[in-house]
């Protein structure tokens, strides 16, 4: 069902090993259009903060349970005010506006602009879903909108779930949609070079509105970065535990080759959507590089197969 490669690959499609076939199926047959079923297919698991945590609570809540973004909560009443992702605290530590908080109100004194209440950076014009819409709504806000997930409320405006991209493709995982990679993927892909300072390639993720990017080395693939590992990497370092100007320097100018801990795996562009789908559960994983003799000819995405569902 997979390819691994852990250096300089001789780059495959991905086999066929593993992959239940259900036959073929109608991607929207599969969704179901009725008031308030958009509960039975956000996660009902959903943490929450109060704007008064500070960012580096945030973070490190993010890190251990693995989410790219947390719902921002009045404490007393568990209304929504705001929403960060994993990219919002990136850009906060270095990479983009959010760190001219650090700049401009602590002089560049990240051991005291990270203990700021996490309001100072949180999105406050969250897009958010209420428990009584349907899935289709759903959907199409996702799209329309351009957002990989959004807090489900009720008539009170509290959170009751959370909707990713994620949940969307879970529901054509592992089966066969007659749709092929070729048809959703993106063929313009930014790459970076391994030696590209982390900096550089986190202001190229925020300035581009993306979440990841291939690392490529003489036209060889040999790993993919996204905000999450960079935020994992950055969490993993002094800047959470000894946070200082000299300390965030250090790290952002560190080659991002020394991030790519993960094999690599990838497909071709003649695979079914609903295949890729399957091994980005299975691998978790929100992308996968798309190769065709050899060569790097495009990148599908969760938010890609969630364009293919409503196509």
């Amino acid at each position: 069902m997979k390819r691994h490669n852990s250096s300089k690959p001789e780059i495959r499609g991905l086999d066929s090993s593993g992959v239940m076939d259900r036959g073929a199926v109608n991607f929207k047959s599969r969704l179901t259009d009725h008031v308030g079923d958009i509960m039975a297919l956000a996660s009902k698991n959903v943490i929450t903060l109060p704007p008064t945590a500070n960012i580096m609570t945030t973070a490190k809540t993010m890190l251990h349970h693995g989410f790219r973004r947390v719902p921002i909560t009045d404490a007393g009443t568990n209304r929504l005010v705001g929403i960060v992702t994993s990219l919002d605290i990136v850009d906060f530590l270095g990479g983009g506006l959010r760190h001219n908080l650090v700049k401009n109100r602590y002089n560049g004194n990240l051991a005291a602009a990270i203990n700021e209440n996490v309001r100072e950076i949180m999105r406050e014009d969250v897009i958010s879903m209420n428990i009584n819409d349907t899935i289709s709504q759903a959907l199409v806000t996702m799209i329309e909108q351009n957002i990989g997930g959004f807090p489900v409320v009720d008539g009170d405006n509290k959170v009751a779930a959370i909707l990713s991209e994620r949940d969307f493709v879970r529901t054509i995982a592992n089966v066969t949609t007659l749709k092929r990679v070729k048809e959703y993927m993106s063929e313009n892909v930014v790459t970076a070079g391994p030696d590209m300072p982390v900096r550089e390639a986190t202001r190229t993720m925020i300035k581009k509105g993306f979440r990841r990017i291939p690392v490529v080395k003489e036209n060889v693939l040999i790993g993919i970065i996204t905000a999450s590992d960079i935020m994992r990497y950055l969490g993993s370092g002094d800047i959470f535990h000894k946070p200082s100007t000299e300390n965030v320097v250090g790290a952002f100018n560190v080659p991002i080759k020394g991030m790519i801990m993960r094999d690599i795996v990838w497909t071709s562009s003649n695979e079914d959507i609903g295949k890729i789908a399957g091994i980005m559960l299975d691998k978790k994983v929100g992308a996968l590089p798309v190769i065709d003799d050899g060569e790097l000819c495009g990148i599908i995405t969760e938010r890609d197969i969630v364009r293919a569902l409503a196509d």
